[in-house]
C-alpha cells in the first residue's frame, strides 16, 4: 500500500463490492492490483483466479513507499472480512492455465471472464455483494469461448432475467445514457423507435432518482444533424423522438428536446463555477454519439454504468489494451473511479431504501 495515497477503510459490516477479473490476457489484473496497492479497493472482493492475480502482482514494480499487495484466496465469500487490511481477497470462481498468453486473444481467458461475471452477478442478485465492478473483457475472446454476447451490458441483462437495461457513460462533468448500444450504425438507426426512447427516459429517470437526484433534468439528443432542421435532414425527431419526450413529460419526467447533438453535450457539461450544466444527463441515440463526448473529457475519469439492473454495476471506460498488457504500464484511474462511483450509488440506494415514503 502506498503511504502517500489516502486509503479507504473497508466497512466489514456491510456486503463487499465484487470486482470481476476481466480478461486475464489484458490489463484488468494489473489494474486491480494497482487499485489495491493504492488503498482504493478496500471492501472489495475479486472474483477470479487467485494464482493468476498473485502472478500478476509478482511481475509488477512498486515505488519504495509502496508494498506489494498480498493475494488471499477465500474458501467462501464470508471470509473476506478476515482478510488483512491491504490484502487482495479473491473468491476462486475461474481457473486459468499458467501458459495463458498475456497480450493475445485466448478463448480460455474469455471463458474465465464470463465465469467471473456470472458468479458476481449471481451473488449481487442474492444480496451477498453490494454491487459489481467489472474489469475489461475482450469481445473476440468471449466469442472464441462460445459466448455470444457482445458485451457486459447484454451479459448482465441476460443474467438478471432479461430486464430492460441501458448503458450510461459518466464522469464528474457529463453523464450520457444510450438508446442503442452495440449495433452497427445502419441497424442502430432503425432501432431508434419511440418505444425505445421512452423506455430509455424511464430507466434514466428512475436511476438518477436512485443515486440522489429528486427531479432529474434530462436532455434528449436528436438523431440527425441539427436535430433534423425541421425535417430538412430527416424526420425522426418529429416522428419518433418528440412523441416519446411528450409521453415522458406526461408521466412527470423532466425530459426536453430533441436538441441538436453537436451542442447538447456542451450544454449539459457540468464544470462549475464557470460552466454549471443545464441538464443532469443526456439521452443519446447511438453508441458513438453518446460516448465520444464523455471520452473526450478524459478516458481515465470515465465510468461505464448499467442502468436498470436490480444491483449496481460499474466498469472502467476502456478496453483490455492487449498492446500494453503485462508491461506494467496500465493506469488504474478509471477502475478506481468505477469503484468510487459504485460506492456512491450503493450508498444512495441504501439511503433511498431507508427513507420513509
Amino acid at each position: 500500500m502506498c503511504s502517500s495515497t489516502s486509503t479507504i477503510p473497508p466497512d466489514r459490516g456491510a456486503p463487499p463490492l465484487a470486482i470481476t477479473l476481466g480478461d486475464a490476457c489484458g490489463i484488468g489484473p494489473e489494474l486491480i492490483v494497482r487499485a489495491y496497492a493504492r488503498g482504493q479497493a478496500q471492501g472489495c472482493v475479486v472474483y477470479g483466479d487467485a494464482a493468476w492475480l498473485a502472478r500478476t502482482a509478482r511481475g509488477m514494480q512498486f515505488a519504495p513507499e509502496c508494498s506489494r499487495p498480498v493475494v488471499v484466496e477465500l474458501d467462501s465469500l464470508d471470509e473476506w472480512r478476515d482478510a488483512p487490511d491491504g490484502a487482495i481477497p479473491v473468491l476462486p470462481v475461474a481457473h486459468l492455465p499458467p501458459d495463458l498468453p498475456v497480450g493475445q486473444v485466448d478463448a480460455r481467458a474469455g471463458a474465465a471472464a464470463y465465469a467471473s461475471i456470472a458468479a458476481a452477478a449471481t451473488d449481487a442478485l442474492a444480496g451477498r455483494v453490494a454491487g459489481v465492478v467489472t474489469a475489461p473483457i475482450h469481445k473476440e475472446a468471449l466469442h472464441a469461448a462460445g459466448i455470444g454476447f457482445p458485451g457486459h451490458t447484454e451479459i448482465l441483462q441476460h443474467l438478471a432475467g432479461g430486464v430492460p437495461v441501458r448503458m450510461m457513460l459518466a464522469n464528474d462533468q457529463l453523464k450520457t445514457v444510450l438508446v442503442t448500444v452495440h449495433l452497427a450504425l445502419r441497424r442502430a438507426i432503425d432501432a431508434v423507435t419511440s418505444d425505445a426512447v421512452l423506455q430509455t427516459l424511464r430507466i434514466a429517470h428512475a436511476a438518477a432518482r436512485l443515486w440522489g437526484v429528486p427531479q432529474p433534468r434530462i436532455a434528449v439528443a436528436g438523431l440527425n444533424p441539427h436535430a433534423g432542421e425541421g425535417g430538412l435532414f430527416g424526420d425522426e425527431e418529429t416522428r419518433v423522438i418528440a412523441p416519446a419526450i411528450a409521453q415522458a413529460r406526461a408521466e412527470g419526467i423532466d425530459a426536453r428536446g430533441p436538441f441538436p447533438p453537436d451542442t447538447v453535450f456542451m450544454r449539459a457539461r457540468h464544470a462549475p463555477p464557470a460552466h454549471p450544466g443545464e441538464f443532469d444527463l443526456v439521452v443519446a441515440m447511438y453508441h458513438d454519439q453518446g460516448l465520444i463526448p464523455v471520452k473526450y473529457l478524459g478516458v481515465e475519469h470515465g465510468v461505464n454504468v448499467t442502468l436498470g439492473l436490480p444491483f449496481v454495476r460499474t466498469s472502467p471506460d476502456h478496453g483490455t489494451a492487449l498492446d500494453i498488457a503485462g508491461k506494467d504500464r496500465a493506469d488504474p484511474a478509471s477502475l478506481i473511479a468505477a469503484i468510487g462511483m459504485a460506492r456512491q450509488m450503493v450508498a444512495a440506494r441504501r439511503a433511498a431504501a431507508s427513507t420513509p415514503p
